[in-house]
């Protein structure tokens, strides 16, 4: 990885920043067992899960003519919030954090996350002071980061960004806002899925230095 080519990193942060697949994975289970449907091992989670959200519960079994998605979603929301809290970052994200400071480069989080909810979880991860700025929706409803990106290259239309994920919805995301991409396997879909999108794949963050 050359890291001249950069003045920005951007940071996902579900799956690539915050180690909390078994929090969704526990939540969402949670919710199918109470409904009688068919619970998700990880692997099967990992090979379903995607943006929109939406289209993901639909995929699992949520009936929305029974029980619309604006309705399920502040469900999941109330289960996470209680299993997310006994989460916390990947192995060498505070490292990689700070050697991407030490170099220079300016470090945002752009995620899918409610805004509110996703600076309360940077505050007690202690992330906050590590970052130069974070990013989250307006609603729970996690459709997607292409409004964000889409956003953060109107202000920065100077910068040259490199955006680390972990789904095809990241790799998306990084070429709507013209960014290169790097992906993080160990989060919230599959290394075979995350082969689909043409872009270098890490096991851990050392590799980000390593490239």
């Amino acid at each position: 990885m050359n890291w001249k080519n950069y003045t920005h990193v951007l940071w996902d942060f579900n799956g690539t920043v915050f180690d909390d697949v078994e929090a969704c994975l526990r939540s969402v289970n949670g919710m199918l067992a109470v409904r009688g449907l068919p619970t998700l091992t990880v692997e099967n989670y990992r090979e379903v899960f995607d943006f929109p959200v939406k289209d993901y519960y639909a995929r699992v079994g949520f009936d929305f003519d029974r029980e619309p998605f604006d309705v399920l979603a502040p469900i999941w929301v109330e289960a996470y919030n209680c299993e997310s809290r006994k989460c916390g970052v990947f192995p060498g994200i505070p490292e990689a954090m700070t050697r991407l400071r030490q170099m220079g480069l300016r470090q945002e989080i752009l995620s899918a996350t409610e805004e509110t909810m996703l600076g309360r979880q940077l505050r007690e991860l202690g992330l906050d002071r590590m970052l130069d700025g974070y990013s989250g929706m307006s609603t729970i409803h996690a459709a997607g980061k292409e409004s964000l990106a889409r956003a953060w290259r109107e202000a920065n239309p100077e910068a040259r960004g490199l955006f680390i994920g972990d789904t095809t919805h990241d790799a998306h995301v990084a070429a709507v806002m013209g960014a290169d991409c790097v992906l993080f396997d160990g989060g919230h879909m599959s290394r075979a899925r995350l082969e689909t999108c043409g872009v270098p794949i890490i096991r851990d963050f050392v590799e980000l230095f390593e490239q």
